[in-house]
């Protein structure tokens, strides 16, 4: 199927244009992460206890806090989760004995003990309860950082093989340049990285990069069948014509991603939310970041030793 037929847009002569908007907002999507002291990260990474309840008659979440703040727990966060009388209330940092494995359990206990007693008049029932110790936390936050590094190192040495040397750098380029953003937005918005979340990162990673690979590929087979024509022309042909199957792509992508996040209900939200603005990020920076890298990288660096010894 053919989405556009015989396309001739001028991917290349946006390169300059395009590279100053991802730069802006690269910069705006590090100083959020700066300004905030970094992504906010969920308990899987924290460690701490989160409790789903129900509460009827439904209360105001200001009373929920006022009550937890009251009885002595600082820094609790309580927010709506999917019905109007259910809540999700968690306590970040819950620090547990070294060596007692069941002080967040007591902990949690002794939360709802509170909950219960100052909700006089409301029945409250636990729907869920986790709970990740301090050290835990510390392990998964660094085993998610190991997972994305490893994945980039990879992710060069795969491309460096199968293409060249520069081909994994663009690629990479494009990649830092999804994450970026993608953490840049979960920033602005104030929404927490999990572990779902950081699974959403690698998806996106291996999304992209797919993309990026097809049009490499294209590229390639270009430069052999179009010797005539500059390289700035073959890797336009190229992205042109690899954009019908890359709009079809990022579309059905993203439609099943939003279906999930409309549908997919609280859980998977905010997994949903990264799959979706990561396809979007992913399919732009494959045409207008990662193609336009080659192009930069081969006319500063290779063009110009061609030129130096034609002429010697």
């Amino acid at each position: 199927m053919e989405f556009f037929r015989n396309p001739n847009f001028n991917f290349v002569g946006a390169m300059k244009p395009a590279f100053i908007f991802s730069t802006v907002l690269v910069l705006a999507a590090l100083v959020s992460l700066v300004m905030h002291g970094g992504p906010r990260q969920s308990i899987d990474f924290t460690g701490g206890t989160i409790l789903q309840v129900r509460v009827t008659p439904v209360p105001e979440i200001s009373q929920i806090r006022d009550t937890l703040e009251g009885a002595g727990f600082t820094g609790v966060q309580v927010q709506d989760f999917g019905a109007l009388d259910e809540f999700l209330i968690t306590f970040p940092r819950l620090e547990a004995e070294e060596g007692n494995e069941n002080a967040l359990m007591d902990q949690a206990q002794i939360m709802l003990d509170q909950l219960r007693a100052g909700l006089a008049g409301h029945e409250l029932e636990l729907r869920r309860e986790e709970s990740v110790g301090p050290k835990v936390g510390g392990e998964l936050r660094a085993a998610a950082a190991n997972a994305i590094a490893l994945s980039l190192v990879l992710i060069v040495i795969y491309i460096w093989f199968r293409f060249v040397f520069r081909y994994g750098i663009a690629a990479i380029v494009a990649l830092v340049h999804d994450v970026t953003l993608t953490l840049g937005i979960f920033s602005l918005l104030n929404l927490e990285v999990s572990l779902s979340v950081i699974a959403a990162f690698l998806t996106i990673i291996g999304y992209s990069l797919n993309d990026t690979i097809v049009v490499f590929d294209r590229i390639r087979e270009n430069m052999k069948l179009r010797r005539k024509e500059s390289y700035s022309e073959v890797i336009n042909r190229s992205i042109n014509e690899c954009l019908s199957r890359t709009v079809l792509t990022s579309l059905t992508t993203f439609f099943v991603s939003l279906t999930l996040f409309i549908f997919g209900g609280p859980v998977i939200h905010d997994f949903a939310f990264a799959l979706c603005f990561g396809v979007i990020v992913g399919t732009y920076s494959s045409m207008f970041i990662a193609s336009p890298v080659l192009v930069y990288w081969y006319e500063h660096f290779i063009a110009d030793r061609k030129r130096a010894g034609a002429s010697m």
